[in-house]
Parts: C-alpha cells; structure tokens; sequence
C-alpha cells in the first residue's frame, strides 16, 4: 500500500514537472501587427511625394512590401528590425495619367503576422497655367509648356532678371486706364526672352485660345487691338528730352516711378528679345496716352533685340524714344498708329523690316526734343505693304535719320511722303537713298513722293524690286507668315 501511495506521488510530480518544463519552450502568443495610411493627398501626374506609414509588432517587425496604383512606389525608410513600432517612409511617383491612384504596405512581424494598409492619392494635372499678380523682384524663370497670365501691370525690378522659355505664351487681362495690364522691364533690371523660329515666345490677351506650339489664334482676328498693354523695356541709355536726363514713359502712370526711363549709358543692357510675337495690345490709359506693341525707352547697344513681330497694336508697332539699340528683322502688320516710330534723338539702327498695313504712317520720324542731340539713326532694308496707311513716311525739320533700301507696294491714291523737304535740308548730314516703288495706276511718283523725295525713288513693278527687306527670315514663326499676310 505505501508503495502504491508512494509511485502515485512520484507520477504527479514528475506530470507537474513536465507540464511547467513544455510550457517555458514555447513561444508566447502575440497581437499581429496594426499599419495606419497617412491622410489621402495629391500629387501632380508624373511628380513624387512620400507617404508615412506608423506601425506597430508586438512580436517585433521583419518586414515590409509596397505596391502601388496609378504610378510606382518603393520604401525609401524601412522598419526596424525587432522593433515594436516606428514608421516606413515610402516614396511615389505619380503616372502622367490623372486619376485615383493608392500606395498599399504590408509588415509582416517575427512571428509571420501581417497587416496592410492603403493610401489613397488623386494624380492631378500638370499646372501649365500661372497667374501673375506681383511686380516681380527676384530673379525668375517662365518655363516651356506654360501660360502666364498677367492680371495687372507687372514690373520687372529690383535689378532681377526674367527668363522667358521658348514657347512660352503671356497674355494680359483686359483693363484701361491705370489699370492697364503691360509687362515693364524696369531700368536696371533685364528681360531674357530667348524664344527660337520653332518656338517662339507670344505676348497676347486672356480672350485669345492660344496655347503654346500655336502660331495663329485659333479665335481672334489679327486686326483685334486694345485688348491689352504691351511690353515696355527701360534702360539707362541717352535720350533727348526737353528737361534733365530721363523722362516717364508714355503708357505708364506718372505715379509709377518704374516708368522713369534714360540716363548716360549708351552700351546699357537690358537683356534679351527674340522670336517674340506680341499681338492685340495697345491698351489706352488716357486721350493720346497709349501703350505700343513693343516700347524702348532708353534702351542700350547691350540689348539684344531681334526677330520681333508686332500685330494689331491699337498705338505704334515699334516707338523708340532714345537709347541706342539695334533691332533685327521685324514685322509690323495691322497697327491702329505708325509702324515703326523714332523720337528722343535714337541713336540705334532698324535693319531687315516689313510693314504690313499700318493705320497712319510706315515710318513716324522725330528728332531731339532737348539740347542733346545724339549721331542720329538708321533705317535700312525694309519693305512696306501700305495698304490702308495715311501716309508714307512722317519726316519734319528735326529727323535725324539716314534711311536706304527701302520698297514700297500696294499703296493707294493720296498715300504720300510728307516734309522730306524740311528734312533734307538738315545741315547735320542726315541723308536717305535708294527707295523703290511699285505705284497703282494713275498715281504719279510725285503725287506720293513729294518734297524732292521723288529724286531718290525708282519705279519698279511688283516684285521687280532690288531693295527691301529679306522675307524668309520671317516664315513658320510670324503669324504673319503662316496667315499669308503679304
């Protein structure tokens, strides 16, 4: 019986000591893992942003895996190995395709646990439109593809610098008065408008469709003016005004002091323009006071400006008051004022131009208005569609030009060159030559070109011309070009 009693003892000691013995082998059971998703967001087709997963393992994290929707993702920050929680950073790349797109993680645990979670994302579009609202005071860039919109008058100053793209498209909201909209590359400051003949750079208003790779509006008409300002570039360089060394720009508030404009520094650079179409602008501020297609006040040799194509421009196509820059290959078509106009002793040259249709003059040609008088300018290469222009070309007493190779076709009865005789009786050697024409029917020579003027105009027939401007520099990029204009 005792050992009966004594073996029955031993059985459940040992049974206790083996149950206690596998409990401590085994491994603890734990809680899978839990992942949170950050808050939906977005991003814009083809960009990357990152996304922050928090997680936590009890049994200790092993590992991660990323998939993704509507672009790639990959874990740039992974978990800690046998870490209890932390975060996995995870970087997406958004398709070009807009749309709903998702990041999905999973963690798995030490003990083969898993847990996921979604992000979700909206891929938007790329931005190609900007609105420009603030004068612009540091050095900035207008990129290829894009629309910049300016909704009021944009100055360039604080000595920064534009860059505009090829391809780039700005246009100007409607506005008059002081509240006309124009871009102003104020004196000191720079414009780097380098569009080429496959790209160019267009300077129009908000009502026009256009978008960049576009030469003609798909919906306004090329002789459509006012709709907007202009571009205005301000240098340092001499200029002939009646007091003092600088003057305010015309189109420009008196209040706006970036208008100011002139100085003493003819080799003055204000930056860069070419291949640069500017259309329906001319917006009026007050009687008499309206913003040209392209303005140059006191602009310098240092400026580089060419390929430039002004159309319906309510005022001048081209107004130069002083400064001493050379401007290459331009066309003027459907201005509502003079094509290309002179003042304030330019002191520049005008090389390679065509007129196209002007509203009063082809050439508007003033001298000094103060004692400076600088070594005058030159025109030279250039033909003119007349159209339904008033006149020919304004000289007076005081023109301080040398003109030459200049061709003029489909004018009309009582189209004429006025004061050549005030002019050519400068005693400062200012001197035009070589002019062509191809006259209607039943006008004389000199029923158009008056004044002595005739003695250095040939008669030619159309198309039989040997001077004028070089016209295939404009084709493809000029709207002009493209619309068979001439």
């Amino acid at each position: 019986m005792k050992k009966l009693n004594l073996l029955f003892l031993m059985s459940l000691f040992l049974g206790v000591t083996l149950f206690t013995s596998c409990s401590s082998e085994d491994d603890p059971t734990y809680d899978a893992p839990a992942v949170n998703a950050p808050a939906s967001s977005s991003v814009v087709a083809g960009e990357t942003t990152t996304l922050e997963f928090a997680y936590s393992a009890a049994a200790g994290f092993k590992s991660s895996a990323v998939s993704a929707t509507n672009g790639t993702a990959s874990v740039t920050t992974d978990g800690t190995a046998s870490a209890t929680s932390g975060t996995i950073v995870v970087s997406f790349v958004a398709s070009s395709t807009e749309g709903a797109g998702a990041v999905a993680l999973t963690v798995t645990d030490a003990q083969g646990n898993i847990d996921e979670a979604t992000a979700i994302l909206t891929v938007e579009a790329v931005q190609t439109q900007f609105d420009i609202d603030a004068n612009i005071t540091e050095n900035t860039t207008w990129e290829t593809g894009n629309v910049y919109n300016l909704n009021s008058r944009i100055v360039v100053t604080n000595g920064a610098v534009l860059t505009i793209e090829p391809g780039v498209v700005i246009k100007g909201a409607a506005g008059t008065g002081a509240n006309a909209t124009a871009l102003i590359i104020a004196r000191g400051s720079k414009i780097m408008a380098e569009g080429t003949a496959a790209s160019p750079i267009i300077f129009t208003s908000v009502a026009d469709n256009l978008m960049p790779g576009e030469i003609a509006s798909p919906n306004l008409d090329p002789t459509l003016n006012g709709l907007w300002g202009g571009l205005i570039v301000l240098g340092n360089a001499k200029v002939s005004v009646s007091t003092g060394t600088e003057a305010q720009i015309e189109g420009i508030p008196a209040t706006d002091t970036n208008g100011l404009y002139g100085g003493d520094d003819d080799t003055d650079n204000s930056g860069v323009i070419q291949y640069v179409s500017i259309r329906h602008g001319g917006a009026n501020i007050g009687e008499g006071n309206e913003i040209n297609g392209l303005t140059l006040g006191g602009v310098g040799s240092g400026t580089t400006i060419e390929n430039i194509e002004i159309v319906s421009n309510q005022d001048d196509g081209i107004e130069f008051f002083g400064g001493k820059p050379t401007v290459t290959n331009v066309v003027c078509w459907n201005v509502g004022d003079d094509a290309l106009d002179t003042d304030q002793s330019f002191s520049g040259v005008i090389n390679n131009a065509l007129v196209i249709n002007p509203g009063d003059e082809c050439f508007e040609l003033d001298g000094p208005e103060g004692t400076y008088q600088g070594a005058g300018h030159t025109i030279t290469n250039v033909t003119c569609k007349v159209e339904d222009a008033q006149g020919l070309i304004d000289f007076d007493a005081t023109t301080d030009v040398n003109m030459s190779n200049i061709y003029f076709y489909d004018l009309a009865a009582g189209q004429d060159v006025e004061e050549y005789d005030l002019y050519s009786a400068n005693t400062l050697g200012f001197a035009s030559s070589n002019f062509e024409v191809t006259l209607p029917t039943g006008v004389a020579l000199t029923d158009a070109f008056k004044g002595g003027s005739d003695a250095i105009t040939t008669e030619v027939a159309e198309g039989a011309n040997t001077v004028g401007a070089d016209l295939t520099v404009f084709a493809d990029w000029t709207w002009a070009a493209v619309s068979s204009a001439y």
